[in-house]
């Protein structure tokens, strides 16, 4: 009778991760020459970053963003969003925007913990709340918001060796920017830079 795959549970090493004292990071670590406006006020927003234990190979799921939409087209992403007035936090926030994006019910993720806040262009301040999913779930993509759900392996985000530094030029200067490809999936700008501060932390 074969024996079915063990299946490695990293809950206990991404909480050591998450345990570890550090910075936060944002949209401008590769760019310091960036000036931001005077009176700038930061917006909170959580993020979901959902490690799916289920099969013998630990995942993470993330979302392709609709190509019709105004802000980010076509981008890969974390489901989340900004936090509202009846969200009690932002993982109240993180947990909500992934329920109507993914479809993934609010009492199944089991939370570990949290990065340090991202501060986006855009005038964000972003909490990535860090979870394990230890049972299936059917993915339902938001219409209008999320042209698909997919999953890549974990081991594959924590290997900072697959991280890259490109650039292009944005609104007139050359900006720098992480990316994590993997596939035919180009992830980059604050994903990636949050997935790469994961990854830094679990490699210490």
């Amino acid at each position: 009778m074969p024996k079915t795959p063990k299946v490695h549970d990293p809950s206990e090493q991404i909480r050591a991760a998450l345990r570890r004292p550090g910075h936060g990071s944002s949209d401008f670590d590769l760019n310091p020459e960036t000036v931001l406006p005077p009176g700038r006020k930061l917006r909170p927003a959580g993020v979901l970053v959902p490690i799916s234990v289920v099969d013998d190979v630990p995942r993470l799921i993330l979302t392709k963003r609709s190509s019709a939409l105004k802000h980010h087209p076509g981008q890969i992403a974390f489901p989340g969003g900004k936090q509202d007035e009846g969200d009690v936090d932002v993982t109240a926030a993180a947990l909500r925007e992934a329920q109507e994006e993914i479809g993934l019910p609010s009492d199944l993720p089991e939370v570990l913990g949290f990065l340090p806040t991202h501060e986006t262009v855009t005038s964000f301040s972003v909490t990535p709340v860090v979870a394990i999913l230890r049972h299936s779930f059917q993915a339902i993509p938001e219409p209008g918001e999320v042209d698909e759900v997919f999953s890549v392996p974990l081991k594959h985000i924590l290997d900072p060796s697959n991280y890259v530094v490109e650039s292009r030029r944005w609104r007139g200067q050359r900006r720098k920017y992480f990316t994590v490809p993997f596939g035919p999936y180009y992830i980059w700008g604050a994903t990636a830079r949050i997935l790469r501060g994961l990854a830094a932390r679990v490699s210490e």
